[in-house]
């Protein structure tokens, strides 16, 4: 989520899929896309139930990482493909898909806030025919999944061009909410504008859907960019004199999107869940005394102005799945030391935890040898069953939830998912 999480990934090509499980439901390819656009909250959210194990999947739409395979599919093509995301998904015994329905400050529903996403039809603000978050939460529980929104509050764009966004899109009508880093557009956390209409244009979503929880990634603040400066030095000036410095005044930014967020959820939706899957390291031993044995540099609570850990003591976040996306035994960030600083990060908070597992690096020639070994996922899980206070497993990403390049999923499934299971609610 470059670096040595998901980050380089998501925005490099998107990989081909479906083929290596099988299918998706013969019906998905027949049955016409739906146009109508209704507010599909009536059909409500999957009743909560107790217990339940975790077992998650990330289906990604930025860059068309995941789906739709290519922008400008036929509706009925692009809904097949989505259906068999979600039969995969069953088939593998999984019981919840956290679907991408805002990648870039564009949306996968008909937003009064944001144009319809450029990843649907290669052109954003261009209708696609049908209303694919509605499709996916009605389509999920038909098959006993759970259907997780996963936004994107701050990323606008992928390159640093505003006049390839809508003419009526808010960042061009609002310029000085934007800053361009890293060859980015991004939303400026430090402005209380932003943070209202970013809130406001998510929520939408919860308003007008059934979906099962609120799901962010690790996307606050940039990932830093060797050479480069996030240029908010008049937001700073106008709204930071009340800190010590910059970074302070940062992270203060996001605790509030986080708790103004959460509070605003559960004003529409006492029931409703929200979850978060930051990189999987708060800060370094090294760094503060109550990090983890992590010595590999970047901390979240740094580099990206989200204190994560103070989410959870909060309680502003109902289950948290930070990215542990590094082989056991890693020098720089073991995951076998990860696991159990994260156990100790949430016991007595309520919050559930879940761990992210990077099944896109096995098989991949360009990750170390630990990776090539289709065993080393399912030993992540078995370490992890040594700890009571994980609840379960997230899988990035849907492509490779299908392909499996090498087995590393089956393995997973064969070892530890013998039965389906009730989503953890």
């Amino acid at each position: 989520m470059g670096l040595i999480g998901r980050r380089g990934f998501v925005t490099g090509a998107a990989l081909s899929a479906l083929s290596a499980v099988g299918g998706g439901s013969a019906a998905g390819a027949t049955d016409g896309a739906g146009t109508e656009r209704a507010d599909m909250k009536a059909s409500g959210r999957r009743k909560p139930k107790a217990g339940g194990e975790f077992r998650g999947v990330w289906l990604a739409t930025i860059a068309n990482v995941d789906w739709p395979s290519a922008p400008g599919l036929a509706a009925e093509r692009q809904r097949a493909e989505l259906l068999a995301h979600l039969d995969t998904a069953v088939e593998r015994r999984l019981n919840t898909v956290m679907l991408q329905v805002r990648p870039s400050a564009d949306a996968l529903w008909p937003s009064p806030h944001e144009p319809w996403a450029e990843c649907l039809t290669g052109v954003q603000g261009r209708d696609p025919g049908w209303d694919p978050l509605g499709t996916a939460v009605e389509e999920a529980h038909k098959r006993g999944l759970e259907l997780h929104a996963w936004f994107n509050p701050y990323r606008v764009a992928n390159h640093t061009d505003p006049t390839r966004l809508t003419p009526d899109h808010p960042a061009r009508r609002n310029p000085r909410w934007v800053v361009a880093y890293g060859g980015k557009l991004y939303y400026n956390p430090g402005l209380p504008e932003v943070r209202r209409f970013v809130q406001d244009a998510m929520l939408d979503a919860v308003r007008r859907y059934g979906i099962d929880a609120v799901h962010w990634d690790d996307y606050f603040y940039p990932y830093p960019v060797a050479g480069q400066v996030f240029d908010d030095d008049d937001a700073y000036a106008q709204y930071g004199g009340n800190f010590p410095d910059r970074a302070a005044w940062r992270r203060n930014n996001i605790d509030l999107l986080v708790s103004e967020t959460s509070a605003r959820i559960k004003e529409i939706d006492p029931q409703q869940t929200f979850g978060i899957s930051p990189f999987g390291i708060w800060r370094n031993a090294d760094t503060d005394p109550a990090g983890s044995d992590t010595p590999m540099g970047l901390q979240t609570y740094d580099d990206l102005h989200a204190d994560t850990r103070k989410w959870v003591k909060e309680g502003w976040i109902d289950y948290i799945v930070p990215q542990l996306y590094w082989h056991i035994g890693f020098e720089s960030a073991d995951y076998a030391k990860l696991v159990p600083w994260w156990e100790a990060a949430v016991r007595g908070t309520g919050v559930r935890l879940y761990i992210g597992e990077a099944l896109y690096k096995c098989g991949d020639p360009a990750q170390p040898a630990a990776w090539q070994d289709p065993k080393e996922l399912s030993r992540h899980l078995t370490l992890a069953g040594r700890y009571p206070g994980v609840g379960g497993h997230g899988f990035f990403s849907a492509t490779q939830v299908a392909a499996d390049r090498i087995g590393a999923m089956a393995t997973v499934v064969a070892d530890h998912y013998p039965t389906s299971a009730l989503p953890a609610r």
